[in-house]
């Protein structure tokens, strides 16, 4: 689903009505043909989440998004002098949307991997979670080792089921015999859990309430979402993470995105925003 305002002005109005200011520190520049483009189109097309509170948040009726990374990302469509149109991506849409020129840029946490940077090109981390699992209180699951022969929910796309077994590789719960992080695929792992894949997060805390899946793993950030009356989080957490804007390889956006990122931590902008969408 999209957003687009249709005037830059009415977009700047915006975002001086909800208080978003802040210093630029990356000039656009014009002679950049990305950067050119998009002044000349007048919008910056960003991809985001739509149901990740603190983080973006589509409202149903009105179609608005409001989030910590909306903020962000309306931020740099003020410094281009654009409007600002949201598409709500997923963790296995994100790429291929950038990839294919539908997006100039993601934010939608996102979480910088070694890997990934080969692919896409990442600004400096404006923000750290990590990840942890949901599960229904009824379930008497409480730690790594209660989810022995049980049914994990993780979104396509995303790190989580690697990062899961990794975790219980660490604690020696499994031994984790052939595990190959490189080539790691939820769909054919069979030691301690299985794994079941769904296209967004709704899907998955649907399959827990049904007992599909007995357990819901993600970034605790996205998991708050969920945490609803008769569901906890285990006691462990693991693989620390950091969220950046992604655009794509080798683009002329790169540099500039991550000169506004950069200076947006150094004068407390970042630190401002996450504390106004309770995410500190």
């Amino acid at each position: 689903m999209k957003f687009l305002k249709n005037a830059a002005t009415a977009a700047m109005a915006a975002v001086f009505a909800a208080g978003l200011t802040a210093q630029a520190y990356a000039a656009p520049d014009p002679s950049v043909p990305e950067i050119a483009k998009i002044q000349k189109r007048g919008v910056l097309k960003v991809g985001v989440k739509n149901a990740v509170v603190g983080f973006s948040v589509e409202d149903p009726l009105t179609g608005e998004y409001k989030g910590f990374e909306d903020d962000l990302a309306r931020l740099v469509a003020k410094d281009l002098g654009v409007d600002v149109e949201f598409t709500a991506v997923t963790a296995a849409t994100r790429t291929e949307l950038i990839d294919s020129g539908d997006l100039d840029v993601v934010f939608a946490t996102f979480t910088i991997t070694d890997e990934r940077k080969q692919h896409w090109d990442f600004t400096t981390p404006y923000y750290t979670d990590c990840d942890t699992v949901l599960v229904e209180d009824k379930s008497g699951i409480k730690k790594l080792e209660d989810l022995l022969g049980k049914t994990v929910g993780v979104s396509s796309g995303s790190n989580s089921a690697r990062a899961l077994v990794q975790a219980m590789i660490d604690k020696k719960v499994i031994k984790g015999e052939g595990f190959d992080p490189k080539t790691f695929d939820p769909s054919n792992w069979k030691e301690g859990v299985t794994f079941h894949q769904y296209e967004d997060y709704p899907a998955i805390s649907t399959a827990l309430a049904s007992n599909e899946v007995q357990a819901f793993c993600v970034d605790r950030s996205i998991l708050n979402i969920y945490k609803t009356k008769g569901r906890s989080f285990i006691e462990d957490t693991f693989a620390p993470q950091d969220y950046g804007a992604v655009t794509k390889k080798g683009s002329g956006l790169s540099a500039y995105v991550n000169g506004l990122i950069e200076g947006w931590l150094k004068d407390g902008t970042v630190k401002k925003l996450i504390h106004e969408n309770n995410l500190d």
